[in-house]
This record gives structure tokens, C-alpha cells and sequence, in this order.
């Protein structure tokens, strides 16, 4: 059976046991979970101080084998909340190991995570963790099969796939636990699950985990879980985000045509240690990479288009620090843990605000500080309301850096920089370079020199274009349009704005109307009366999503299937790449410089 072209991540090497268990004091907390003396040493081990807050209102609860189902983000330490009771019902060390728990995630990249987080729990127990996905030889996958695994992690296609071969036993299983199970089911694994489900035992415990609670999921919940427990973490209330203060969120308000400008000059200004850009498509990330590596990034790509081969390397050079970007889709990014990451930034608002919410719980993880910047385009400030609604925290709105901001920026680099050499212990060995110098130049000319060329060694830009700020448009900071630019003007005043029937057709009639103004060029937007558009319609659309007030725009004539509206000449160009992507009361404008009829 297929899968969707998903994540993809080296198989973990599962090894023996070691015979002795260090004796150590369990981590504060843990101990009053019951666990066995084992897992909490692999605690201890793993530097693991105290539970979360999944972790304790979850952990009972499965291990007295009841049902449950989730909500919790990523970040939330949702991995250890079911991975601990699953490995701490393990079976004793007898003969082959059998398949007591089965645990299904979205993508390859999250298999193997889990996989490797399981077997670092239970390594001390003997636990047998098998990552099972698509793209991976199944004939390794077949043997290790055989040879007999505890806990298999699998994605839902390579699964049903096993079942069907009859290579993946589940007489046995005890458990199942779906992780991420909003995404499976935007995946299209709906039918794979239900299969699967069906083909494990009445009598196994079910556990299901999920950032949102979509009907369908609540539809799996009710139709395959018994009288589950519902836990809620990270969804807004006591532990959501609120909260997490060591995550600092900005958005900054830019045009889209500005967009990939305006990232760059933040990232120059912020220097993360690295970070993930979150696109929408493909051809935007990777658009995104070719423009950050062009600006001097170790920028790579990471989406559902590349093979395995591809995504192994990309995460290869993430993890190892050669690449400090990474640009992604929502989907190729699902269940990466990186432990460097200091930034997360938003290309776009997510539609969603649990997306937002998922997104940037990759960083503050862990006690550590992280940063989440939103590019947000003017027409999306609901978005972010909602976003900040949700997460009971104010999102706090920047204005893009200017050419002095990131100058200075890199002025305190270099200092920095020259602080550090001038701390050096060798600096004698340079004695020779300055003592010849000194013959022909004064000493602080030698010194600027030398800093110019620290500067540029840096790799300072020469960026010397402002971007537009756009933070103005804010809907939440603005009034509404005032009646004399956004609805019909009385008097004379509507003659130029006002709305016209049109009798012939789409193609006002000829000698009906005089010419635009001066000056004023007209556009020709595809939406009309049929479409229930008012000139206040069209004057709030152009005006949120360029830098003209309503002053400038008009006139406007609205037909039935088209409307015209007059802009600034010098500002067409502007205007039109700024529409393309805009709506009018949900409906594409498709607009174009309007040409009057030859005729």
C-alpha cells in the first residue's frame, strides 16, 4: 500500500540490555508515579528532574489500563507520557520477544523519533523498539519482524502493509496508541487506522493523542475507545502557553511582495543559532532556500517532493550545524525535535491557531529560550487575534529593522568579534605583521584596516533598501474606515464613487462616464454586483493590502461580473502584485490594467 510522501530518518540500532542497572535515587516526582525502578533510572540517566504536566495527569491513568485520549502540543513531553506506561507493562525476559503494544504516527521522521526515545526508556528493561515506515528496505523491517519486537512504531500505510502480509502479528497487543492523530487523518489515513484497529484485540487499551479534536477524530474516539479519560494540555487555560514565557512571540506586518526581504533583514538583525521557516507550499520553500542562500544562509529545503535519500541528508546537516535554516512544510516538519533550534518563524500566519500553537513549541523547550516570529500580511490580522485568543498571550507587533538597525547590528558583531581576538593568548605572533606596518602607516589606520576586514569576513551586507512598514494597517489598531472614503459619498461625490448599472453586458456603456482623473489609472478587478461587492468592498480590500488610503482609490464602477477602480499610476504595478493573492468578500479579485474598448 502507498503512503503519502512523508518524512524520512536512518532506522536507530537496537541493542542488548546492559545487565546492571545503575542504583541511583529516582528524579523528584517520578517516583510517586509507580514506575519501575528501571525506567526511573533511565530517567536519572537522561537528566529527566521531574514530569511534566502531561506526563503526571497521564502516566496513572494508563497505568491502571484505561483508555484515553489526549489533547497536547508538541513540546508538551507527550512521547514519555505513553511510552513510560507501555514499557512499564513489559513482559519478563523469556524466549522470543511478542508485540504487546503497537504505537502509529504520521510520518517516518516521528517513527523514528519515538522509537529511539522508547528504547532510550527501556534499555535497562531489554526493550525491542522497531521503527516500521514506507521507503525503507522491508526486508530489514521483515527480519527484525521475525526475529520478535516488543513495541513497534509504525506510519499506517508500512502497517496495514506488514498486517496484510501477515509479517505483523497483533494477536498479542495490549496496547495501541495513535499520536498525532489530527494529522494521520489530514493525511488521508483515515481508512488505514479504522483497518488496523480492526484488526488489533477488543480487549487492548487505546490511546489516543492529538494537537486539535476535529469531529472525525472524536468519531475514532467514540466508535473504537472505551469510556476514555480526556486530558488537555497546551490548548489555552492553565497550561497553555501563557505560561511559557521563555518563548518570545513578535509578528511584524509586511506586504507579501516584501516578505522575503523583510525575513532575511529580521534574521540578519535576530542571527539565530538556527531555525525553521514554516511555508505553505513547496514551490515556497523552495523559492524561500534559493533567495536565503543567495542572501549568504546555509539554507535547506525539507517537503513532502524529495526523496528519502534528500530528506535524510538535509536533517543530517540541521543536526550537525553545517545548515543554520531549514525550510518546510507543516507536513515534512511534523515531529522534528532539533536540539539547537532557537528560532521558529511563521512565513505565513497559520490558518489554524493550534498550528501556531504546534509550531513554535519546537523551541523553549527544556528550561532553554526560544523566539517565534510571524511575517503576517495586513489582511491576516484576524489571525493573529485569534492566535493570541487561544494563547492567552499577547503577540507583540515589530517593525521591520531598518538599514540602521541591521548596520548596528553588525557593528556590535564586529566588536564583538575584535573583543574576542584581542583576548587571545597569540597575539605576539602577529607582532612582526605590525611592526612592518608601523613603517608605512599611522597605528590607527592599521587598526581601521583590520577591522574593516573583520567586518567583512563577518559577512555584512550591503543591503541598503528600507522595507515599507505595514504595522499601521492593523485592523485591531485602526479605526474603521470613515463613511467619506469607504462607502458611497453624497452630493457630487458619488457621481465619482458611487455604484452604476450597466444594461449591455459586462461593458459599461460608451460616453457613460468621463475618463479617470490625471494621473489615475484604472484596474479591472473580476468580481461585480453578482457577487454582492460595494465600493466600501473594494476601497477596505486595496487599503489593507497596499499602502494607499482611501483618498486615493477611485473612481470605482461596479458592473455585474466586473468592477473598475482607479489607483495612482505610479502605483499600478504595486497594487496589482499586491491583489493577486486577495480576496473580496471570498472571492479571488483576478485583477489586470483595464484597456477601454477600441471601438
Amino acid at each position: 500500500m502507498n503512503e503519502p510522501d512523508v518524512d524520512d530518518a536512518p532506522e536507530p540500532v537496537t541493542e542488548p540490555a546492559s545487565d546492571s542497572a545503575a542504583s541511583v535515587d529516582a528524579p523528584f516526582g517520578f517516583d510517586s508515579l509507580n514506575l519501575r525502578p528501571e525506567l526511573l533510572s533511565a530517567l536519572v540517566r537522561l537528566g529527566y528532574e521531574e514530569p511534566t504536566a502531561i506526563q503526571r495527569e497521564t502516566i496513572p491513568l494508563l497505568l491502571q489500563g484505561g483508555d484515553l485520549v489526549g489533547q497536547a502540543a508538541t513540546g508538551t513531553g507527550k512521547t514519555a507520557a505513553f511510552a513510560l506506561p507501555i514499557l512499564n507493562r513489559m513482559p519478563p525476559k523469556e524466549g522470543k520477544p511478542v508485540t504487546y503494544a503497537l504505537v502509529l504516527v504520521p510520518t517516518r521522521e516521528l517513527a523514528v523519533q519515538v522509537s529511539e526515545a522508547m528504547y532510550k526508556y527501556g534499555r535497562d528493561l531489554g526493550a525491542k523498539v522497531l521503527p516500521i515506515y514506507g521507503g525503507q528496505p522491508i526486508g530489514r523491517q521483515l527480519h527484525a519482524l521475525h526475529d520478535g519486537v516488543h513495541v513497534v512504531v509504525a506510519t499506517p500505510g508500512r502497517a496495514l502493509d506488514h498486517i496484510a502480509r501477515g509479517t505483523l502479528q497483533l494477536d498479542s497487543v495490549e496496547v495501541v496508541v495513535l499520536d498525532e492523530a489530527d494529522e494521520m487523518l489530514d493525511m488521508g489515513f483515515a481508512d488505514e487506522i479504522e483497518g488496523i484497529l480492526d484488526a488489533t484485540p477488543t480487549a487492548r487499551q487505546t490511546v489516543l493523542f492529538s494537537a486539535t479534536l476535529p469531529p472525525r477524530i472524536n468519531s475514532i474516539a467514540k466508535k473504537y475507545l472505551r469510556d476514555p479519560q480526556r486530558i488537555q494540555v497546551g490548548q489555552g487555560g492553565q497550561n497553555s502557553l501563557a505560561n511559557t514565557p521563555r518563548i518570545r512571540q513578535s509578528a511584524y506586518i509586511v506586504q507579501r511582495a516584501h516578505k522575503p526581504a523583510a525575513l532575511g533583514r529580521i534574521l540578519d538583525v535576530e542571527t539565530p543559532t538556527a531555525a525553521i521557516v514554516f511555508c505553505r507550499t513547496r514551490d515556497e520553500v523552495d523559492q524561500l532556500t534559493e533567495t536565503m542562500n543567495g542572501r549568504g544562509y546555509r539554507a535547506e529545503a525539507l517537503h513532502g517532493g524529495m526523496s528519502q535519500e534528500q530528506r535524510d541528508r538535509v536533517m543530517g546537516r540541521v543536526r550537525s550545524g553545517t545548515a543554520e535554516l531549514l525550510m518546510a512544510t507543516d507536513v515534512a516538519a511534523r515531529g522534528l525535535d532539533i536540539d539547537t533550534l532557537t528560532h521558529v518563524v511563521n512565513y505565513d500566519v497559520p490558518s489554524a491557531p493550534e498550528a501556531y500553537v504546534h509550531r513554535i513549541g519546537r523551541v523553549g523547550r527544556a528550561g532553554r529560550e526560544g523566539v517565534a516570529i510571524t511575517l503576517a500580511e495586513p489582511r491576516e490580522q484576524r489571525q493573529l487575534a485569534n492566535i493570541e485568543r487561544l494563547t492567552k498571550r499577547k503577540i507583540s507587533i515589530e517593525k521591520v529593522p531598518t538599514v540602521a538597525d541591521l548596520r548596528a547590528k553588525q557593528i556590535e558583531f564586529t566588536l564583538n568579534q575584535v573583543r574576542e581576538a584581542l583576548a587571545a593568548e597569540d597575539l605576539e605572533d602577529y607582532e612582526v605583521v605590525l611592526d612592518t606596518l608601523l613603517e608605512d602607516f599611522d597605528a590607527t589606520e592599521i587598526a581601521l584596516a583590520a577591522i574593516k576586514l573583520v567586518h567583512a569576513a563577518s559577512g555584512a551586507s550591503d543591503d541598503e533598501r528600507e522595507i515599507p512598514d505595514a504595522s499601521h494597517r492593523l485592523e485591531r489598531d485602526k479605526p474603521k474606515p470613515s463613511r467619506d472614503n469607504a462607502q458611497n459619498r453624497k452630493g457630487s461625490d458619488r457621481g465619482d464613487r458611487g455604484e452604476r448599472s450597466f444594461d449591455r453586458g459586462d461593458r459599461p456603456e460608451r460616453g457613460e462616464r468621463s475618463g479617470p482623473p490625471a494621473g489615475t489609472a484604472r484596474l479591472r478587478l473580476g468580481v461585480g454586483r453578482k457577487d454582492g461587492i460595494r465600493p466600501q468592498d473594494l476601497v477596505w480590500t486595496i487599503a489593507n493590502e497596499t499602502n494607499l488610503v482611501g483618498k486615493q482609490i477611485g473612481p470605482i464602477w461596479i458592473s455585474e461580473h466586473f468592477s473598475t477602480v482607479g489607483v495612482p499610476e505610479h502605483t499600478v504595478d504595486e497594487v496589482i502584485g499586491a491583489l493577486q493573492n486577495a480576496k473580496v468578500k471570498g472571492k479571488r479579485a483576478n485583477v489586470r490594467r483595464y484597456v477601454d474598448d477600441p471601438r
